[in-house]
């Protein structure tokens, strides 16, 4: 799927009006195809000029949303849900509020892999060095 950005991205320029495909893909660290995903999913829309894409500081911003949101492991669904949000016109009350409440949940079963993958660790720890004592 989308190749996904390893740093956080810098904010966009404040009297920028529209990004290319070239310009998003080369600081979001995506593929054009990743774009017209994206696009194709209603998460992105672009305003269109022929077969160029014009993307606008909210498309720019979306994407920032979508890759961050895919990074820490959340699914297109939940993604679009907490972007959708922002659109509710109250002051990005009611998207704050979701994004806290699933960013907590998302650490919460972070947390509890992460316990059940130590306890694995140790077993199989445990295990190899049983193993080893019984060589030959």
């Amino acid at each position: 799927m989308a190749k996904v950005a390893a740093h956080p991205v810098s904010p966009p320029e404040p009297d920028r009006d529209t990004y290319s495909i070239t310009e998003l893909c080369g600081e979001f660290g995506v593929t054009a195809r990743a774009l017209r995903f994206y696009e194709d999913e209603g998460l992105i829309s672009p305003e269109r000029r022929g077969t160029q894409r014009i993307y606008s500081p909210r498309d720019r911003a979306r994407l920032a949303w979508i890759l961050r949101g895919k990074r820490v492991g959340f699914s297109l669904a939940e993604i679009r849900e907490m972007i959708d949000l922002y659109d509710l016109g109250d002051g990005r009350r009611q998207q704050r509020e979701v994004t806290i409440a699933r960013c907590t949940a998302k650490i919460e079963a972070l947390q509890a892999q992460k316990h059940d993958i130590d306890a694995a660790i140790a077993e199989l720890a445990e295990f190899v060095t049983l193993v080893e004592m019984h060589r030959d």
